[in-house]
């Protein structure tokens, strides 16, 4: 099996040789780049499972480039790595298309777990294969697609981890303590203000892929619910 490969996009050179030094000691593949346009070829050329992404590059802005790269690649895991720790830029970051986000300076085990977690969270295991069909809305875990009638939804790895995990208890309520766990292996919890933004993004991407269907419910008190209603169950 090939190592996993992980890119890092940052003009901190010094930094990037020590998350390389690291990251090989896990045994991942690590490529390394310093601006924004290097970090468009290589993404090409290397296609990685997951990018650590500095927000202040030398020629470009990082949560453009974030919202750029998940348009075109919906898969892919990106974790935002930034010295601008601002709780608003974290949501920004989220809501733009990354599936987390870590501050600058860092623990060096806590960014390890993270993109361990994300590595993981890249590749659906067998266990969670099953198809979940519902009327106007097919979730493939092993494929990793979501159709909503024949249009497939473009949705991050995290989106689509809090997606199956509400499909696959229809109609019964979920904290977000177990959304957190669902999507987010480890010991790190997103804040509640994070899985709150996830959802109004799924729902969002939803809804503009099935017109006049609903999927999920907030439960006052409780946190969410998957509650299927789709067109055809529309008046």
């Amino acid at each position: 099996m090939s190592k996993p490969l992980v890119m890092m996009v940052d003009d901190d050179g010094e930094l990037a040789a020590m998350v390389a030094e690291l990251l090989a000691r896990e045994g991942w593949a690590v490529h390394t780049v310093l601006t924004a346009g290097d970090g468009d070829r290589a993404l090409q050329q290397w296609q990685p499972e997951a990018v650590l992404l500095d927000v202040m590059l030398p020629d470009a802005n990082g949560f453009e480039v974030c919202r750029r790269w998940r348009a075109a690649h919906p898969s892919l895991g990106i974790l935002m790595l930034t010295a601008r720790g601002d709780p608003m830029d974290r949501v920004l970051g989220l809501e733009i298309g990354a599936d987390d986000y870590l501050p600058k300076p860092f623990e060096p085990r806590e960014l390890v777990a993270r993109i361990r977690a994300l590595l993981r969270r890249q590749a659906p295991s067998r266990v969670d294969a099953s198809v979940l069909r519902f009327d106007g809305l097919v979730i493939d875990p092993m494929a990793r697609e979501v159709l909503a009638g024949a249009q497939v939804v473009s949705l991050t790895s995290i989106e689509f981890k809090l997606l199956v995990a509400l499909a696959r208890a229809p109609g019964v309520p979920q904290s977000r303590e177990q959304l957190s766990a669902a999507v987010q292996s480890g010991r790190y919890m997103p804040l509640d203000r994070t899985v709150d933004v996830q959802v109004a993004r799924l729902r969002r991407k939803l809804a503009q892929a099935s017109p006049g269907a609903e999927w999920i419910d907030t439960v006052r008190g409780e946190g969410y619910a998957f509650v299927p209603r789709g067109p055809s169950a529309r008046p």
